[in-house]
């Protein structure tokens, strides 16, 4: 390899090493921002799906429509992805943990209805030829509540309808910076182990937040005036609440998984540049010996004469 090349991809390294060490930067704060977002928002998700949790075994909420378990022969799926990549294989899983769950289910591709929430997990699919009702971008940190409590409106109508049978959430759970699992929830038809399975996973293993005491209160609730009223509306809002906090989950699944490959990228870049530059020095010296050597040689020859 000639001196020049060496050099070209030295320099090329070290442009490439610029940009990967700034987008590190800018995730990393972007990482601090959304993780106290997800991690400021447990709690309050925390008490909401407690309270659907206990809802879930009474009466009233037996009968209600988003509480209807039936034969599964149409579903919804809502997909949390990025808009943007270079974050490992942070879509990639959510992606095929939605693959695999769909391969499960005794349905084909024509009736699974797909809510796409960012453009990677839209494109997937609709490549693979499902049905996109809906696709949202997913470029802004900040995502106003209204517009999960829409989605989940659409959603909770069409499951009251019989369009969908089952509703589910593939995402990106955010365990810490150094590790996101992609999960499958399911948010409709409601039961008490898919409830308490969402308040389960709110809670970390360990650290600050795991510390959280029991929420005490009581088994049962006396609504007033009116108990199918009250949950009419108290139900769709704690639906709209946990996919919600899926998504601010997400968001700080993505910016944590941008800024550790960032960093791994910034790192191999340093190590690349330095084995290049040895090998620049390594061809550079022999080229020097061997040309002075030849000097050598010929002042030898020429006193010899």
């Amino acid at each position: 390899m000639a001196l020049k090349d060496i050099k070209s991809k030295i320099k090329a390294t070290e442009r490439t090493h610029k940009v990967t060490r700034a987008m590190e930067a800018v995730s990393a704060v972007k990482m601090r921002k959304t993780q106290s977002t997800a991690l400021a928002g447990r709690p309050y998700a925390r008490a909401a799906l407690a309270i659907l949790a206990r809802l879930s075994g009474s009466a009233d909420i037996i009968r209600h429509p988003l509480a209807h378990a039936r034969e599964v022969k149409k579903v919804a799926l809502v997909i949390l992805t990025s808009d943007k990549g270079l974050a490992g294989a942070l879509n990639s899983g959510v992606i095929k943990a939605a693959a695999e769950y769909l391969g499960k289910l005794p349905v084909s591709s024509n009736n699974v209805t797909v809510y796409a929430y960012g453009k990677k997990g839209e494109e997937y699919f609709a490549r693979r030829g499902y049905r996109v009702a809906h696709a949202y971008e997913n470029k802004k940190d900040s995502v106003e509540p209204s517009v999960m409590e829409e989605l989940v409106a659409e959603l909770s109508r069409e499951f009251a309808k019989e369009t969908y049978d089952e509703v589910s959430v593939v995402y990106s759970n955010f365990k810490s910076t150094f590790e996101q699992l992609p999960a499958v929830r399911r948010l409709l038809p409601l039961s008490l182990p898919a409830v308490e399975q969402l308040v389960k996973d709110i809670v970390p293993v360990k650290g600050k937040w795991s510390e959280l005491a029991v929420i005490e209160s009581p088994a049962a609730y006396s609504v007033e005036p009116d108990g199918a009223g009250v949950l009419e509306y108290l139900v769709p809002r704690l639906v709209a609440i946990s996919l919600y906090h899926f998504l601010l989950e997400s968001k700080a699944s993505e910016h944590s998984a941008r800024m550790v490959a960032m960093k791994n990228a910034s790192d191999k870049s340093e190590e690349v540049a330095h084995d290049l530059t040895r090998l620049f020095n390594k061809i550079r010296q022999a080229g020097i010996t061997r040309e002075v050597s030849e000097i050598v040689g010929g002042r030898e020859a020429l006193a010899t004469q």
